[in-house]
């Protein structure tokens, strides 16, 4: 079984692979792991292209929904994205907290910074921030964001604990998040979790749902609500694939599924004295 820092090292390098691919091949696989499927696209991801601030190149179809839609993002706050890619969240972000507002955008992969980078200085924003870093770490102050957002990036994180008790740590107190990212319901066959490919594609390193929202309020947060939820139906060819006949009947009849969750959750202000929030 591999330790949380191979686990980072397998995600790093596939997403130094896929910062190079187009938007098409990304959105053909599942969070542009490679396994390809000739059935359908935009197995995860969700439609960009009508919100303000969206801009092609930045976005890589790997996300798992819109947390920005979602996100009560105002004038003039402070925006933390975790795991910001080419900066696609980021940018529509910045068209929410306009010019009196920041936008920071955290990747552990040098390529993405890159990349985000160059997209940035190409639209001439002067609010827009990538740092280089680990959402098991955040290279963020404590209490210096109002809004942390991060699309279909945390379900790659091996110490989802940690990462929750991170973005509890950076949030003001009356932050809040909006996160969309992949959970589980009932039983995922074996096959699927050793898979480094289906890992890299946002589905092995899934939690169930439950316990993925108990982590949360673990952390401190409160007013935890899921903001939207749909299930992933995986193509037959991606199936066929990669496990048997009665491995997929078995998947099919357990009641057991995949989901893209988007989750909001807020950091009580510092008001707040009871024992489940002053942490």
């Amino acid at each position: 079984m591999e330790t949380g820092e191979q686990k980072k090292n397998i995600v790093r390098e596939k997403y130094s692979e896929i910062a190079q691919q187009d938007k098409h091949t990304n959105e053909s696989s599942c969070c542009g792991s490679g396994c390809c499927s000739n059935e359908v696209y935009n197995i995860m991801s969700d439609d960009y292209s009508t919100l303000d601030g969206y801009n092609p190149d930045a976005d890589l179809g790997l996300g798992c929904g819109l947390p920005t839609q979602f996100a009560k993002i105002t004038k003039g706050d402070i925006v933390v994205d975790l795991g910001s890619g080419a900066g696609n969240d980021c940018f529509v972000a910045r068209a929410e907290t306009g010019e009196s507002g920041k936008v920071i955008g955290v990747d552990f992969t040098p390529v993405m910074i890159q990349k985000a980078r160059v997209n940035a200085d190409k639209l001439k924003f002067r609010n827009v921030e990538f740092r280089l870093g680990d959402i098991e770490d955040i290279p963020v102050d404590s209490e210096s964001a109002d809004v942390v957002i991060s699309n279909c990036v945390l379900n790659l994180v091996p110490n989802k604990l940690q990462a929750f008790k991170e973005v509890f740590r950076i949030l003001k107190p009356g932050g809040h998040f909006s996160i969309s990212d992949v959970v589980t319901v009932g039983d995922i066959p074996t096959s699927i979790r050793s898979s480094a490919e289906f890992y890299v594609g946002c589905i092995a390193g899934a939690i169930q749902k439950d316990v993925y929202l108990e982590i949360i309020g673990l952390n401190g947060f409160h007013n935890i609500t899921i903001q939207k939820e749909k299930i992933i139906a995986l193509p037959d060819d991606i199936l066929v694939s990669n496990f048997t006949d009665a491995e997929i009947n078995a998947f099919r009849n357990s009641g057991a599924g995949i989901f893209s969750v988007t989750v909001y959750g807020e950091k009580p202000s510092a008001a707040c004295c009871d024992s489940n929030c002053c942490k």
